[in-house]
């Protein structure tokens, strides 16, 4: 992108803020999200990012890279690559931005080593509700804004340049899919690994797991290796996630790590098969380009706006559809409790786990027990991400039925829930699971004016 490129983009953004009437709300105008909940239609002129979408500089030496907020993923792996770097933590979808990934969360296969993307940033220029640009580290005197900022989803402000850790990767990652016939031996074999990171004497560098059904579910471990060899391709006919299915013991496999790092991009995990994407026929036929997240994105925002799937549903006389795409967190030595509950009462299958742990921190931190206030995971407890992304039929008379009842398991197992998509809390559970005062003291010295949305109205009231 080089320099004098990211200071044009600041000029138009912050040109395209002091065009936004007085009083007004401040949002962005981006034409994508990888947000799943509703929001009201913004009557002004959002702000303009569209200069602030690339990669400004990679140092292989120091292992950093500076990045502009809106820079997607795919343009940042394919930035450091080259160099035999990554970002310490991946997320799954092209898409999804380092921006957003910071101030919404994102989590990955290495979260289990490397925690979450937030925890790798060093430091981070902030275009604020007073629309003043400042920048936040760990140890200045925004050092408040700095560990605030993750799950704050922009309501604190919105992320313009972030400099952040890369970490060495080699060209490829050797797989091996571990099948388990029952939960709690997958939950104690993934604490373990967590803990050892290795399994039967092979490292883990990557770890994740799908689980089909009860008695079908799977940890894929990834190992970084330089051995050159044949490789697996899923970005044609090949479906990355029926990769994994085999009847017993261990299934191996090998993908470059281009490949390895978007496995989960090309069918949206599994989701692409709502799109009919994964029936052979139309496979062989549909453009290998939009086998991606973004394209199946405008399908579902096609869906929205007409109401396709729920119209066609009434035709067969089958009720409408309830959304639930969620991710949660809860403990490690909850999963199992949390996963048997979900089978039995939430039709939905795949479903995604991902375990975690927050990172020992390099720097000081704010709080020791709670070092990132609006998410408050715990310093050294793992906890689980299962991830899930469907719909269910309708419950008459109490929308979003489903959602709610997976609100109050999660917070049963001590869990939280990403604000990503639809939530239904009361203001005092939203407050006790997502910063509360702490939120209140960020928003009044960073944004005293009010001129972005509060984040209860933003998560929970879909304003």
């Amino acid at each position: 992108m080089g320099a004098q490129a990211f200071d044009d983009g600041v000029a138009t953004l912050l040109a395209s803020y002091r065009a936004i009437p007085p009083g007004a709300t401040v949002r962005l105008a981006k034409k994508t999200s990888n947000l799943f909940r509703a929001r009201a239609k913004n009557p002004h002129p959002g702000l303009d990012v569209s200069g602030l979408d690339r990669v400004i500089s990679v140092d292989p030496v120091a292992r950093t890279a500076d990045v502009a907020g809106m820079c997607t993923y795919e343009n940042l792996v394919a930035a450091t690559l080259p160099y035999g770097l990554a970002p310490l933590v991946v997320p799954q979808l092209k898409t999804i931005t380092l921006g957003g990934a910071v101030t919404g969360l994102g989590i990955e296969s290495t979260s289990f080593r490397n925690g979450l993307p937030h925890e790798s940033v060093l430091e981070i220029d902030v275009l604020t509700g007073d629309g003043e640009i400042i920048t936040a580290t760990p140890t200045n005197e925004n050092a408040d804004l700095f560990f605030g900022f993750p799950n704050s989803y922009g309501t604190l402000g919105y992320s313009v340049r972030l400099k952040i850790e890369l970490e060495e990767v080699q060209p490829y990652v050797a797989l091996r899919h571990i099948r388990f016939h029952d939960l709690h031996t997958l939950q104690t074999t993934m604490n373990t690994i967590v803990d050892e990171r290795s399994h039967d004497g092979e490292r883990v560098d990557y770890l994740d797991g799908t689980v089909f059904t009860s008695d079908e579910a799977y940890l894929t471990l990834g190992r970084q290796t330089d051995e050159s060899g044949p490789v697996s391709d899923y970005t044609g006919m090949d479906i990355y996630y029926r990769s994994i299915q085999h009847e017993s013991g261990i299934k191996r496999d090998r993908l470059t790590i281009h490949d390895y790092l978007w496995r989960w991009d090309t069918d949206w995990f599994w989701c692409s098969r709502a799109f009919g994407a994964q029936n052979p026929k139309v496979r062989r036929v549909w453009p290998k380009k939009l086998l991606r997240s973004s394209f199946y994105w405008k399908l579902i925002g096609y869906d929205q706006r007409f109401d396709v799937a729920d119209r066609l549903n009434k035709r067969k006389g089958l009720p409408a559809n309830e959304r639930v795409v969620q991710d949660i967190e809860v403990p490690i030595e909850n999963t199992t409790a949390y996963l048997d509950w979900f089978l039995e009462n939430i039709p939905i299958e795949p479903v995604w786990l991902c375990p975690l742990r927050l990172r020992e921190p390099a720097l000081p931190v704010a709080d020791v027990n709670r070092p990132w206030p609006l998410y408050p995971l715990e310093p050294h407890r793992t906890y689980v991400n299962v991830g899930f992304w469907s719909a269910v039929p309708v419950t008459p008379g109490d929308p979003g039925h489903a959602n709610k009842l997976i609100e109050r398991k999660v917070a049963d197992l001590d869990g939280h829930k990403s604000l990503y998509s639809e939530s239904f809390y009361s203001p005092d559970e939203f407050d006790e699971l997502y910063g509360g005062e702490h939120y209140r003291l960020l928003k009044k010295r960073y944004d005293p004016r009010g001129r972005l949305l509060d984040l209860y109205a933003k998560a929970v009231k879909r304003q």
